[in-house]
């Protein structure tokens, strides 16, 4: 793997949900490329095992507990960023949930969950930090969707799909505001990687069905898709916003 060594130094970013997976090794290729780290993530254990692994990188970091589709949740994470390193200036809105469930039988309250975690969450971040990239005239911010947001999801209920598509609009929307003042705003769309919240939600002999159907015929690994959001992060991105980037193996092609 190319390092591009301090390719982000003076940077700091802010990965929510890295904790564990996808966002996990965004944290990591980030750090090794020299930005300093906010981990924010709901589950304690896992932010701090997370920043644990950022230590071969020497990298400066902060772990942020809290809930993605709470605004003061989201303002204190912001804040603590600017209390300890004084600017925010890249952004990887990566935090999601993933539920199976069939339309007939989502409840009201599961619909509300992963729809907010998945796409407010996405807002509340992104409008949080606007101000200080705004006052910096430069920003990177990089929304998940998915596969499912430009077909409908592999293993995931309309819920998932429907939050993931609107990240597509939001993500062109926002490019179109912020691009005056030096922030790109761009979303990748993985297929199905090799993570955690995959792996508990479908049992091995229909992953492997699943993965022998792609092109490629394996499972994507995060630290594939952290090698994408760190290019789109950088400045060898920088004529690109409003973009959707597949990431998926040939799964989906258009």
């Amino acid at each position: 793997m190319e390092n591009f060594n301090d390719e982000f130094a003076n940077k700091v970013a802010i990965v929510t949900g890295a904790g564990q997976g996808m966002g996990k090794a965004v944290a990591k290729r980030l750090a090794q490329a020299g930005s300093k780290i906010v981990v924010f993530d709901i589950n304690r254990e896992h932010a701090d095992a997370a920043v644990n692994s950022l230590n071969e990188f020497n990298c400066e970091s902060l772990v942020v507990t809290g809930d993605v589709t709470q605004k003061q949740d989201v303002e204190k994470a912001v804040k603590a960023t600017l209390d300890k390193f004084g600017q925010v200036d890249i952004l990887i809105n990566n935090a999601g949930v993933l539920r199976p469930t069939a339309v007939i039988d989502i409840d009201e309250k599961e619909w509300d969950w992963v729809v907010a975690v998945n796409l407010k969450g996405t807002f509340l971040f992104s409008q949080a930090v606007l101000k200080v990239m705004r006052k910096n005239n430069w920003g990177r911010i990089v929304n998940f969707s998915s596969t499912a947001g430009k077909n409908i999801s592999t293993v995931g209920g309309a819920h998932y799909t429907s939050a993931k598509a609107a990240i597509l609009g939001f993500t062109r929307h926002l490019a179109k505001e912020e691009a005056r003042y030096g922030i790109t705003v761009n979303s990748v769309c993985p297929g199905l990687i090799d993570t955690e919240m995959v792996r508990n939600t479908i049992d091995p002999v229909k992953t492997k069905q699943y993965a022998d159907s792609f092109p490629i015929n394996r499972l994507g690994e995060p630290e594939e898709v952290a090698e994408l959001v760190a290019f789109l992060c950088s400045n060898r991105a920088s004529y690109i916003t409003g973009a959707s980037l597949d990431i998926n193996g040939g799964d989906l092609m258009i």
